[in-house]
């Protein structure tokens, strides 16, 4: 299977955007960041403080599986990077899509994890930045 379209995958402040914007600029692909395709009313919550939930980020994943669905189908590979930390998630963005590999960057053992996210754009509180569960890696069962 040829890849055309990376998922560089972790929890908040791992480095997806950076490593995903490194990633994309080495292959010649497009970037994009999954925070930006959150609707209004999902910024507005993480601004507030507001958990979302799984219906809140239906939508979200509707749009970003559509971005993958059309970057595959136009021929033009691209790296999102988005934390895709349920399992139930990265199955819906794969739905139908193939040609999609994940890059999970493991925040354990990334080196730089003692200095925040720092992110000028994040749209969340720093509250939301703190990984309340283990997540686990690719290939590990979830308990929903």
């Amino acid at each position: 299977m040829k890849t055309g379209f990376i998922i560089v995958m972790g929890v908040a402040g791992s480095g997806k955007t950076t490593v995903g914007e490194l990633l994309a600029q080495r292959l010649g692909w497009n970037f994009y960041d999954a925070d930006a395709f959150h609707p209004a009313d999902n910024i507005a919550k993480m601004a507030n403080g507001t958990p979302l939930n799984d219906a809140d980020r239906a939508p979200w994943l509707a749009a970003l599986h559509a971005l993958i669905s059309t970057s595959l189908k136009e021929n033009r590979p691209a790296v999102l990077a988005c934390s895709a930390l349920k399992e139930s998630y990265r199955q819906e963005l794969l739905r139908g899509n193939e040609g999609v590999q994940f890059v999970y960057l493991d925040s354990e053992r990334h080196p730089f994890r003692h200095l925040g996210t720092g992110r000028r754009s994040e749209p969340r509180g720093r509250r939301h930045c703190e990984v309340r569960r283990p997540i686990p890696g690719p290939g590990v069962a979830e308990r929903e």
